[in-house]
């Protein structure tokens, strides 16, 4: 999935320098940082929401457009998808229980 992820980096990092008026990922991060964590929320709900209808069509689309705005989440905060692999990877192996544990210390 990171290769899907790095190219969606791609493309929101080439749209964010376009226009507001022309890309809506330029109109979005010009609205800064609040209004694009804001949309990754909103994502969120409607996936838990397609979730909780049983609607795999809408599980799908819902979690596509939570990544995008993640994407765009990401790039500006001036991260890319292989920073949080490398998250990932230094979980891996870890119960979720330990990992959790762990962050509180």
């Amino acid at each position: 999935m990171t290769d899907i992820l790095n190219r969606l980096a791609l493309i929101v990092a080439a749209r964010a320098d376009a226009p507001p008026s022309e890309s809506h990922t330029a109109a979005l991060l010009a609205k800064g940082r609040a209004k694009v964590a804001e949309k990754v929320g909103e994502e969120a709900i409607e996936t838990v929401i397609a979730a909780v209808q049983d609607d795999r069509q809408a599980i799908i689309g819902e979690s596509a457009d939570l990544l995008f705005h993640l994407s765009v989440l990401w790039h500006d905060a001036g991260l890319t998808p292989d920073n949080i692999d490398a998250e990932l990877a230094r979980r891996e192996g870890l119960s979720g229980l330990a990992e959790k544990a762990a962050r509180k210390s």
